[in-house]
């Protein structure tokens, strides 16, 4: 034999390998765990978008700002649908309704039941460098950039039909653990 045969020696420790693997390589920092994603998707997006939706529902179709806003709409639900694509492993099963607000609630129940999939706790980990793999987290993370993008970009033209709308959105921002008493304190 032209070989060298490795064996083992009683009371020496098994020789370290090169290779990495996913489940020992420790979190990427730049990207936020799936549980806040999952939170901030089923919960401020979906009351954000709830609320826009609802002036939008009240503005007659013949208002020439109509088209332009649901066009809009409909990029946001492109952009929950890439992300929907990007945490799941295949294409979606059935198709999405036609209808505007059973489309929006569609693609956001979609996108939390394919994020809830993902398994925390190799979501966020680096792939092994011998696999050549990128990590999924990173392109999700970007996805869900998109998606609050287009939400930005809707909310003045909802603005534009109902001044008050921001009033809406941020209610609820601050909650005080302990109100305050309603006697005065000097």
């Amino acid at each position: 034999m032209n070989g060298i045969v490795a064996t083992e020696v009683p009371g020496q420790a098994a020789p370290k390998t090169l290779l990495e693997t996913w489940g020992k390589n420790e979190r990427m920092r730049h990207t936020p765990p799936i549980e806040w994603i999952v939170q901030k998707v089923d919960g401020d997006l979906r009351r954000r978008i709830g609320l826009l939706h609802g002036s939008f529902a009240a503005l007659p179709s013949d208002d020439s700002r109509w088209t332009a806003i649901e066009m809009q709409f409909r990029g946001f639900c492109r952009a929950i649908d890439r992300l929907t694509e990007t945490a799941r492993h295949g294409r979606p099963a059935s198709q999405p309704p036609t209808e505007l607000g059973a489309r929006i609630d569609w693609s956001i129940n979609a996108a939390v039941a394919s994020l809830n999939s993902l398994d925390p706790t190799l979501f966020g980990r680096r792939y092994p460098f011998q696999t050549f793999e990128r990590s999924k987290a990173e392109p999700l993370n970007g996805a869900l950039l998109a998606v609050i993008d287009r939400l930005h970009r809707l909310t003045p033209a909802i603005r534009a039909i109902d001044p008050g709308i921001d009033e809406r959105l941020l209610a609820g921002l601050v909650r005080l653990q302990e109100p305050l008493p309603e006697k005065a304190l000097a």
